[in-house]
């Protein structure tokens, strides 16, 4: 990993009806399959969970990949796969039908899910990095400022996380979601719709950012370096999940660690590998890399504190989790609805401290 990227590491999981199985028996729900490896060569030999977790492009989610590349899991005890969904908000969609018990995702989206399905409001478990500067707004080159985009067409996705980003770009010049003319679109059109001109402006991140900015069909206008501390990326495990398998959980923290630590020693081939994957160059994967903040498994228990960056994130501090869908319609936790809390597996028990006031960022 390169000294540029910012870093404290010396640097957005599919899992259900997990249970034992006799041996030769493999049982799949959801994308899990837990095995007892090895039991046929010995019946003292320990069994081994394995993972399938989803992953989508975002380079902060990449360090699951390649832990399963590298086979790092092995090392905790544990086989982990990796399963590709076209985006994060389909993640966010199988985890409140069910279909998941692990997710990465942001704070904002954390904060929506208790407030669309309370009683699978997650446990954040790992803080994966902070966005401080790699969700962005950008535009078309002929537009030069935040300012110029009253009125017109701003592509989002059709999640919580597009509009909250573009709502916190717009605060800048004073303008609000009111101001411009929201048009859902996939990540993966808004290159195309850009060059052709059919939306004058995205809310996206990378690799789609990278891709614009290299066919020169963007130039950036906002980044979430203005915003530090509002935008988290976490691991969200279920509240059943959570409670049942803490020693999992270990398992699969610490391989999350192992590739970060692997990805120092080995920076050039890691970035390739991860590269790879997101559609981009090794050196668009470092930029890419330098809008986003790492910590250590050692660092992780402050950071998800009550009072800690994540977790007072997560309990409404920038729950102004802002949707395009419906027209526009702002949707923020009401008082009395669950917060995302955070959890150390097998450690301690979760708090769920008391809602800090609304950001500014929440308005109705």
């Amino acid at each position: 990993m390169p000294s540029s990227v910012q870093t404290r590491l010396g640097s957005r999981s599919v899992v259900r009806g997990l249970r034992l199985v006799p041996p030769g028996l493999c049982l799949v729900r959801a994308g899990l399959c837990l095995v007892l490896a090895g039991l046929g060569a010995s019946a003292c030999s320990p069994w081994r969970p394995e993972l399938t977790l989803p992953v989508s492009n975002w380079p902060g989610y990449e360090y699951v990949y390649l832990a399963e590349q590298k086979g790092l899991a092995a090392g905790q005890g544990l086989t982990l796969r990796t399963a590709e969904f076209p985006d994060p908000q389909a993640i966010v969609h199988a985890y409140l039908r069910g279909e998941l018990e692990l997710a990465q995702l942001t704070t904002v989206e954390a904060v929506d899910i208790c407030a669309r399905a309370p009683d699978r409001c997650p446990v954040l478990v790992l803080v994966l990095d902070e966005s401080r500067g790699g969700d962005q707004v950008a535009a078309r080159p002929e537009i030069g400022s935040l300012a110029e985009l009253r009125g017109r067409r701003v592509g989002v996705t059709p999640s919580t996380l597009g509009p909250y980003v573009l709502s916190r770009a717009l605060d800048q010049a004073d303008l609000s979601l009111e101001d411009v003319e929201v048009r859902n679109l996939p990540l993966d059109a808004m290159v195309q719709a850009l060059a052709q001109g059919t939306v004058d402006a995205v809310a996206f991140f990378p690799p789609y950012s990278a891709l614009a900015y290299r066919k020169g069909v963007a130039r950036k206008l906002f980044d979430s370096s203005a915003i530090p501390g509002e935008i988290f990326d976490v691991l969200a495990v279920s509240p059943d999940f959570y409670a049942a398998h803490a020693e999992t959980l270990k398992r699969l923290l610490r391989t999350w660690q192992a590739a970060h630590d692997l990805a120092r020693a080995e920076p050039a081939m890691a970035r390739a590998l991860m590269a790879r994957r997101e559609g981009i160059t090794p050196s668009e994967f470092a930029a890419a890399e330098r809008g986003l903040v790492y910590w250590s498994l050692g660092e992780q228990e402050a950071m998800l504190a009550p009072r800690g960056p994540a977790g007072a994130q997560s309990h409404g501090r920038a729950g102004g989790a802002e949707s395009a869908q419906a027209g526009g319609t702002r949707q923020c936790a009401a008082p009395g609805e669950p917060d995302p809390r955070a959890g150390r597996p097998a450690l301690s028990q979760p708090n769920r401290p008391p809602r800090p006031p609304r950001s500014r960022a929440c308005r109705t």
